[in-house]
């Protein structure tokens, strides 16, 4: 099988499927297709946690999706920080880190709280809301670009620019391919920067331009990697707490009678929706992962979404469970390489999720989801919603 075939995702067979093979520590190989020379993968949430671990001979520098391998490797291989290690990767995590952690919430509040009243004005003036386009996007675009310092009035067009860049093979996202999308979004960092080297504020644009140590390629590539990490995997555990919301109508009044449950319901929208579908490392020496063995330049993927409902370490896991604990999930990887972007993500789902508890009774569908065509986000094309306002 080739698991690299988007088809696969566009239904909830695909929950069968990994937990079977979460069940059973299956480490699969799959032949070139996609991916030019074929790659394994894992998928229960012990190999995967070993995987990512800090101390497994594996590395992110030739790619972290599908594709990309020892000899088809990232461009943006040890300059980008998702796909760069040791020495490198913790400089950029010390200048990036401070702009995406809980530090920042007091300054993104007023931007948080402004999004988040707009979204809920329209949704009460609509009969139906596709939360996937009109919600989901929204807040975290809204932060993100806060934090690089994009303009306000530019954030539509980088809204756009995101989907086209990872809406696979969507027909909704049909105007650009994924690569004009992302060379698009390239253009403008670069406009940013001739800004910001003329005039430079407190935003991560200007910071990265400060340090001194990176090239001017450095810091667009860079801004690309959060602009993109920042929006794109957010977006869908947002729409996907209005999915969970209907499909588990309890949670609103659980959340509602206990608002001090809001912060384990925050981790378990993470688990349940599991956006980031997977990511790829290569070995960096003979190594073994259980009793399977990977020879040095072995691509080996980590099925994130597949551990994070591994029933042997989630009971239950297809259920929603608001206080479920304990919940140490793989929704933001694990190790070196645990999502900087983990802290945002984490306060924008605990605003939204409080004041949904507070404002409505009921979430309804008006429609079945629509599943992206994708193998690398597990994200919705469509969530049609009403909601009954209290």
């Amino acid at each position: 099988m080739d698991l690299a075939n988007p088809d696969l995702y566009t239904t909830e067979d695909r929950f069968t499927m990994w937990e079977e093979y979460a069940s059973s520590n299956t480490r699969l190989w799959s032949e070139p297709g996609v991916s030019p020379n074929g790659f394994w993968s894992v998928f229960s949430y012990e190999d995967c946690a070993a995987l990512l671990s800090p101390k497994a001979p594996f590395t992110s520098e030739y790619g972290m999706m599908i594709g990309f391998d020892a000899e088809h490797a990232d461009q943006s291989g040890g300059r980008m920080m998702v796909v760069s290690e040791g020495d490198w990767h913790s400089a950029l995590k010390r200048l990036v880190g401070p702009f995406l952690s809980r530090l920042r919430a007091p300054e993104l509040e007023t931007v948080l709280g402004r999004e988040t009243e707009a979204i809920i004005g329209r949704m009460r003036s609509q009969h139906v809301t596709d939360v996937a386009e009109e919600v989901g996007p929204r807040i975290p675009a809204a932060v993100v670009c806060e934090v690089i310092g994009v303009p306000l009035a530019d954030r539509e067009r980088l809204i756009e620019l995101t989907n086209h860049a990872f809406g696979g093979q969507e027909a909704l996202f049909d105007k650009m391919t994924p690569a004009e999308a992302h060379s698009e979004i390239l253009f403008y960092f670069h406009e940013l920067i001739a800004e910001r080297e003329s005039n430079p504020g407190d935003d991560l644009v200007s910071a990265l331009l400060a340090d001194g140590r990176l090239t001017t390629e450095d810091v667009l590539i860079n801004c690309d990697n959060v602009l993109i990490g920042g929006n794109e995997t957010t977006r869908h555990a947002i729409t996907g707490a209005f999915h969970i919301l209907q499909a588990f109508p309890q949670v609103l009044g659980a959340l509602r009678e206990d608002p001090g449950l809001i912060d384990q319901a925050v981790e378990e929208v993470v688990r349940w929706t599991s956006p980031a579908m997977h990511v790829l490392r290569v070995a960096t020496e003979d190594c073994t992962i259980g009793d399977r063995a990977f020879g040095k330049g072995a691509p080996v993927v980590a099925w994130l979404s597949a551990a994070n409902r591994d029933p042997r370490r989630f009971p239950e896991p297809h259920t929603f469970r608001p206080d479920r604990h304990p919940n140490r999930h793989l929704g933001f990887g694990n190790g070196p390489h645990h999502c900087l972007g983990a802290a945002l993500a984490r306060i924008e789902l605990r605003a939204l999720l409080g004041q949904l508890s507070r404002d409505v009774r009921a979430v309804r569908l008006e429609g079945d989801p629509q599943w992206m065509r994708s193998n690398l986000v597990q994200g919705y094309g469509s969530l049609s919603v009403s909601v009954n306002w209290r």
